[in-house]
């Protein structure tokens, strides 16, 4: 599913879209340039989920954080990581069995994250814009 983001208001739509569906143990792969809304996109679920969007900042130097939300949400930054074996080393899969996962530059850690779900955002001309994949079954 392709989505245009002209505003932040949107990137809240579309977490307030995917939200319904996620469940403890989904994993979410982020990609795109920096500045893309990878973190707005974090912050817009964790609102959905019920959380308080306020806490939610980028992981990029304590790597991992964890609001409280129904799910909880696990975010990470991948970007730092040197090898996708730092994100087992970080504790990641037990942290993950009660909640989401997002991980941001994720395609740095692919074969470990596993993710299904990926959302990939991009800068356009009015604002950003996303490329979502949902798991077989899910309709957005």
């Amino acid at each position: 599913m392709f989505v245009e983001l002209p505003e932040e208001a949107c990137v809240a739509g579309l977490a307030r879209r995917i939200a319904p569906h996620l469940r403890a143990g989904d994993r979410i792969a982020l990609d795109g340039p920096m500045g893309a809304g990878k973190t707005t996109f974090v912050r817009q679920l964790v609102q959905a989920l019920g959380g308080d969007a306020t806490c939610v900042a980028s992981p990029t130097y304590t790597l991992l954080h964890r609001y409280e939300s129904v799910p909880p949400v696990i975010h990470v930054d991948a970007c730092r990581l040197r090898s996708p074996s730092q994100l087992t080393a970080l504790g990641f899969d037990e942290q993950c069995e009660d909640a989401v996962a997002a991980v941001e530059w994720a395609a740095q850690v692919e074969d470990v994250l596993q993710p299904n779900w990926r959302i990939a955002f991009d800068h356009a001309a009015a604002g950003r814009r996303a490329t979502v994949s949902a798991p077989a079954g899910v309709a957005l």
